[in-house]
């Protein structure tokens, strides 16, 4: 009878180690709901509302309240500039919530999200790419990114023609040369490569491509006649037309997408909902002008809210296209 007791215990030992290695964490307490959607979350989060990010734990004893709120921003080569450039932000933050907060140096995307995993971030701002792996692996809720007062944000894929192009709509770059940037930029190859072929175009089967080497010369190859067509980055063409290099009497824009986000910013998962709502005011009650923030980002006045679900959809659809799995072997 001994005998089979332990081996009774011992079964049950390795039938629930088993289960919560498989990420079952459901089973671990009998009045957390079930688990129905999961979506790309890492097994240890839910999303059972289906907002593409981590459902905030349901035991209040889950929840979490510190003393010292965290904050870091997008790892950079020289992160002390910036950390005296937030200073000011950061004890705007400390008045609306009444916690101290300091700022915690990374030195990569992955040092990052594995602080925000590991509980040790709080608040983050996460570049664009990386934001869909801090979501995934690390509780990550972004609410916000810098914008107008108008609610403009990002840049926009473009596509552009000369003028006088007989080309009027995405579809008659049909049988056409159209220029490239890079293999790996963003909006000059990779989101076209995504995106187009929803919209009944494929790169390189229903039109040509050719490679002009970046947004500019792209720009310039269409301004002068060169090209017939050619993807863009539109802050490239934004400035290229304040600086006067270019002027819009001679080129016409045929499509853009909806902006690209750029960084985000947001909060741990499992913070106090009180606590989430006071970091969110403190930052889309900031205003930037006047600040080292209003002087390093130009062009925009501050924070202005978003959801990963809305302004993540292009980001997302190209990673999807890409292969990209959210795991840290694939985070670069």
């Amino acid at each position: 009878m001994k005998k089979l007791l332990i081996l009774f215990v011992v079964f049950a030992l390795a039938s629930s180690t088993a289960l919560f290695a498989n990420g079952q964490k459901e089973t671990k307490k009998s009045n957390e709901p079930v688990c129905t959607n999961r979506g790309d979350l890492d097994v240890q989060y839910c999303d059972n509302n289906g907002d593409l990010v981590a459902d905030a734990p349901t035991d209040p004893a889950d929840l979490k309240d510190p003393d010292v709120l965290f904050f870091t921003y997008t790892p950079l080569e020289d992160p002390a500039v910036y950390v005296s450039m937030f200073q000011p932000f950061l004890d705007y933050i400390a008045k609306m919530t009444g916690k101290e907060v300091r700022y915690y140096t990374t030195q990569s995307y992955a040092a990052e999200i594995e602080a925000m995993r590991s509980g040790r971030l709080h608040i983050a701002g996460i570049s664009t790419g990386p934001t869909c792996f801090a979501v995934n692996l690390a509780g990550y809720v972004p609410f916000s990114l810098m914008g107008t007062d108008k609610g403009e944000y990002g840049y926009k894929l473009q596509v552009i023609v000369p003028i006088d192009s007989p080309i009027k709509k995405l579809a008659d770059l049909k049988g056409h040369t159209v220029a490239h940037t890079e293999e790996s930029s963003n909006s000059g190859n990779q989101a076209p490569r995504a995106l187009f072929p929803e919209l009944g175009i494929t790169p390189g089967k229903d039109y040509k491509v050719v490679y002009s080497g970046g947004h500019d010369s792209s720009i310039l190859g269409v301004y002068n006649g060169d090209y017939e067509a050619a993807c863009i980055a539109s802050s490239v063409l934004d400035r290229m037309v304040d600086r006067k290099v270019v002027s819009m009497d001679k080129i016409r824009v045929i499509w853009e997408s909806q902006p690209f986000p750029t960084t985000s910013f947001g909060y741990a998962y499992n913070l106090t909902p009180e606590l989430k709502a006071k970091i969110k005011k403190a930052f889309l009650t900031y205003k930037f002008k006047g600040t080292p923030l209003g002087k390093e980002f130009a062009g925009v006045d501050g924070f202005i809210p978003v959801t990963y679900k809305d302004a993540w959809t292009p980001i997302r659809k190209i990673q999807k296209h890409n292969g990209v799995k959210y795991t840290f072997d694939d985070l670069k």
